[in-house]
This record gives structure tokens, sequence and C-alpha cells, in this order.
């Protein structure tokens, strides 16, 4: 079974940094729904260009989008079946040390994300094998740093029965990366400064979004376990 993951990052977890927040997060989902969220996506996207006269190379981040644009996007993403947005967001103030090696903390964090708010979902006991395809930015990913995330999420989770594939992109050219960028912006805004996102997180329905606050693995969203055909061979 695949289980297709998008993530990005948002605040910044550098020492040198006053940032009193860092996320990672994005979403989730099965085989049969990662075109159609892809490409829900890509359409309103389009629009929001073609109304703008933006070029549609041209990559718009979640903060160039004004509220209207991220209802929209959110409202037609939220109805696909198996789309479950998720982040994790880390209080810095309350971590006892400074962080020296960000991309060794992505790692970690990428960690937690799947501990807190993706494996909690899924009904592990009933599954044969399940292969997470992460796909995840470039921008901030050192060359020699590329297999480790991969490397580290398989020894981090040997006792479960799953695998992990991690690739980078540009986000520039992946519409499931973008996503992941509003996603993961607006749950970071919403502890950064809710009255950035006050009129957006509203839409949210929790059904489709987990969220988890660090240290003090303060959940909020769905809990109940992701429903699926067993059978199928997805």
């Amino acid at each position: 079974m695949k289980i297709y993951v998008y993530l990005d990052e948002s605040g910044s977890i550098h020492k040198n940094s006053s940032t009193k927040y860092f996320a990672v997060g994005g979403y989730f989902t099965l085989i049969e729904d990662k075109n159609k969220i892809i490409s829900s996506y890509k359409r309103i996207n389009k629009n929001i260009k073609d109304n703008r006269n933006i070029p549609l190379n041209k990559e718009i981040k979640s903060y160039d989008m004004t509220d209207l644009e991220k209802i929209n996007i959110f409202n037609s993403i939220q109805t696909i079946n198996s789309f479950y947005g998720c982040s994790i967001i880390f209080e810095k103030a309350n971590m006892k040390k400074e962080i020296i090696e960000s991309n060794i903390f992505f790692n970690y964090a990428v960690k937690l994300l799947f501990k807190d708010c993706i494996l909690p979902l899924i009904e592990m006991d009933y599954i044969q094998n399940i292969e997470f395809i992460l796909s995840i930015d470039n921008r901030n990913i050192r060359v020699g740093d590329l297999n480790n995330l991969e490397v580290y999420l398989k020894t981090e989770f040997c006792l479960e029965k799953c695998d992990f594939k991690v690739k980078y992109y540009d986000s520039s050219t992946n519409y499931g990366i973008q996503l992941a960028d509003l996603i993961v912006n607006t749950f970071y805004n919403s502890y950064k400064n809710i009255n950035i996102v006050k009129t957006v997180v509203p839409v949210l329905k929790d059904n489709n979004f987990r969220i988890s606050l660090f240290p003090g693995y303060n959940v909020k969203g769905r809990t109940e376990k992701i429903s699926y055909n067993m059978c199928e061979n997805v």
C-alpha cells in the first residue's frame, strides 16, 4: 500500500533566528486521490495567476495569496476522500537546547510528524506493508544530506510495518509541495499570529487535519483512524 506525503517547513529552527516557532507539515493521501488533489490545486493556482497576470511558471508562495484564494483552495482540497493535512509546531522558547544543525533537526521533526500526526491515523495492524513516498522541497537540503532522512526514518521505524522513500524537488515545479507550503504556513501563522489567518482557519475541517504542538504533544484535529478498503491493492 502506497501513501504519498508532501512536506514543507515554515519559520526557522536555526540558532540565529529570532522566530518563536518552527513548523514542518503538509499532507498525505492514498494513491487513488494523489492526482485528484494535485489537479484541483493546479486548477485554482492557474486561476489565481490568470486573474493577476502572473506568469504560469512563477511560483506563488502561500504568503502571496489572499485569504479568499486560500479559502478556495482549502474548500476544494478537503472534500477529496483521502486528503489529510498534518503539521507539527515547535515552540522554540520551551526547548531546552539551541539547535546546532538544522538539517538534522529537520529529520527529527519529520519523525515526530509521523509519530504524532500520521501513524496514529492508520490501521497498521491490518496492512501487510505500507510504503510512504515523501516529496520534499530541496531548497534547504545540502547534497550530502539527500539520503539521510530516508535512512533515518527507516531506522527510527524499524519495528513498524512500513518503509520510506524520500524524493526531493524544486517546489517551483511541484504543485504537491506548493500545497504543503500553504498548509504548514497556515498552521505556523495560527501560532505566530492568529490574526494573519483568522478568516482561513475556521474553514478547515477538523476531520481532515491533525496538528501537534511540541513540546507537550498537544494534538488538535482528527483522532479517529482512517477508513479505507483493506483488501484493495494500492
